[in-house]
């Protein structure tokens, strides 16, 4: 086999010099592509951080616009208050006082009756007053020393006492017990001082001196719904007629209203029940014992879990058994309250025949029947009770107590539902007669009863 011929020095350089070229092309190449990251690097790192600026901006921006909103809402919530708060007490002639007296950041649409807001009725005096101190030395004095004289209630634990003012107070002493008990109480004062609502007894004050943890309350004279409904004296029974009753089914639920609608975030009551629903001098009904409230999410209808608290017979059943709290929990009990109005019977009553032991198994079937409903009314009313209101409070009773928490009414719906027999009621009766004192004659009050 033949060797090729020798490569001319010649031909050795000219392919010697084009590899140099091309060698020199690549790295040029190169370089070249180096050249635009290094550029481009920087510039990206500067857009980067203008956007991050930008962003920062929008969100401050936000936040400011929200801080200022917050504002006028809470200026034009006060101002509003103090003018509605006037018209109240110059208003000599109101029952039943509009929602916007109440929260000092929420307003609430006025009243029937024209916007006066109010529903007819006797005079009521707003009071808007800041939560006192009080020493235990001042408690000691309001109440002559805890004296036994003094003592209201059942349970020794709230007595009647006269304030450095002159102001008749209910005074209830609170055992509270280690850390657990202490935050309770400072929550129940903290809820209680923001709390202004003619439906709700208002807190005048607090004692926090040493071991002692006193709440102080407007003083309502005619005592618990539950001592005149399921009383033993005849007497007493016989005070709640008719149009009283419907009264203070409407005081009770507009105090839920306020609670569950009208306050942020929600308050759910937790413990409502007759002994909680105190009468005034008037048989105005205020609600009280807010021992258990729990301040409901922002979920629907303010849902969390809870332990499970409150008394048997006026627990919702996905409470009792779940421990899933929302306002509609609140609306079962009110349900309760309702059919005890009707009835006159207890919730659990285990002396009655058998199938009648509880009050909403044994009321639902027949909240649908007239002639059914007709046969349940407390007998201490002897007739004397307009039969459509009846049927229609029935109706209302059966809504709230549905064992399916979603087809229980709201408590606005309730008090929309109740307001035109409120308000029929008070037309029919003299503003006089409202401010007249049953307890020395039941039939007095002849005039709220419509025949």
């Amino acid at each position: 086999m033949e060797k090729p011929p020798p490569m001319s020095a010649a031909a050795r350089n000219h392919i010697q010099n084009l590899h140099h070229h091309l060698k020199r092309i690549a790295q040029s190449h190169v370089h070249h592509h180096h050249g635009i990251r290094s550029s481009t690097f920087p510039l990206i790192i500067v857009i980067s951080i203008v956007i991050l600026i930008l962003l920062l901006a929008i969100v401050l921006l936000i936040v400011m616009l929200r801080r200022v909103r917050l504002s006028q809402r809470n200026t034009s919530g006060a101002s509003s208050t103090v003018a509605k708060s006037k018209s109240v007490v110059n208003n000599n002639n109101c029952m039943f006082i509009a929602h916007s007296t109440i929260n000092m950041i929420n307003s609430s649409p006025a009243e029937v009756n024209g916007g006066r807001g109010c529903l007819y009725g006797s005079n009521v005096e707003a009071k808007l007053r800041g939560v006192q101190v009080y020493s235990l030395k001042e408690v000691e004095t309001a109440t002559n020393k805890f004296s036994e004289a003094n003592l209201i209630g059942n349970d020794r634990a709230v007595y009647k006492g006269i304030l450095r003012d002159g102001t008749v107070a209910a005074i209830k002493l609170l055992r509270p017990h280690g850390i657990h008990g202490e935050r309770a109480f400072r929550s129940q004062v903290d809820l209680l001082s923001r709390l202004r609502s003619p439906y709700i007894v208002e807190l005048l004050g607090y004692c926090a001196d040493q071991q002692h943890r006193i709440l102080i309350f407007e003083y309502l004279s005619n005592g618990s719904l539950h001592k005149h409904l399921h009383s033993h004296n005849h007497n007493l029974n016989r005070t709640l007629n008719w149009g009283i009753r419907l009264k203070i089914a409407f005081g009770c639920a507009r105090a839920l209203e306020y609670l569950h609608e009208h306050t942020t975030p929600t308050v759910i009551h937790r413990n409502l029940k007759c002994s909680n629903i105190l009468l005034d001098q008037n048989f105005r009904a205020k609600l009280s014992g807010f021992g258990l409230a729990k301040i409901g999410s922002d979920k629907l209808h303010g849902l969390i879990s809870t332990r499970v608290l409150g008394t048997t017979g006026y627990l919702a059943p996905e409470y009792a058994s779940t421990g899933k709290l929302t306002t509609k929990s609140d609306v079962y009990s009110y349900g309760v309250i309702l059919l005890e109005l009707l009835t006159g019977r207890v919730p659990i009553d285990t002396t009655r025949p058998p199938g009648e032991h509880i009050l909403v198994s044994w009321a639902l079937p027949h909240l649908t029947n007239r002639d059914k409903v007709m046969e349940m009314i407390d007998p201490t009313l002897e007739g004397q009770y307009n039969k459509k209101d009846i049927i229609q409070v029935a109706a209302i009773a059966a809504m709230c107590v549905q064992t399916e928490a979603e087809y229980r009414p709201l408590m606005t719906d309730v008090v929309q539902s109740l307001i035109p027999l409120v308000k029929n009621l008070s037309v029919l009766c003299p503003s006089n007669s409202l401010r007249s004192n049953p307890s020395t004659s039941p039939m007095s009050y002849s005039c709220l009863v419509q025949n």
